[in-house]
């Protein structure tokens, strides 16, 4: 069987795409779509991906959200510093033993961000 090889993008509505994409530029290291074919969108470092439904009425993310970003990150605690010099209200959650830490935020359109530092391997 064939298998798709990672995430070729992610596509959402925006009520102001230039100013969202900078936010998550300026804020989450995003690199910008290319407009030009010398320009490379955003290359994700390898890593796990988790690919999960979640039950119509979890918790887990604010129900007015259809979905919720998860973005692997090397050290939670300076991405929660930077964020947080930012202006940028962040939530630390629990550690789960044997997947990692994990810090949950809002972009300025309210879309739920989860924040993944994987246990290294």
């Amino acid at each position: 069987m064939e298998k798709v090889l990672g995430f070729g993008g992610f596509f959402f509505r925006s009520g102001d795409p230039q100013s969202l994409a900078k936010w998550y530029n300026d804020h989450l290291g995003i690199d910008l779509v290319p407009t030009d074919a010398e320009s490379l969108p955003w290359m994700a470092e390898g890593g796990p991906t988790v690919f999960a439904p979640f039950a119509a009425d979890t918790d887990y993310f604010p129900a007015d959200k259809s979905f919720m970003l998860n973005f692997r990150v090397a050290d939670l605690e300076a991405m929660m510093r930077q964020l947080d010099q930012a202006g940028i209200a962040v939530k630390r959650l629990d550690d789960m033993p044997g997947i990692g830490k994990f810090a949950h935020l809002s972009d300025p359109e309210g879309n739920a961000i989860e924040l993944w530092e994987p246990v290294a391997p």
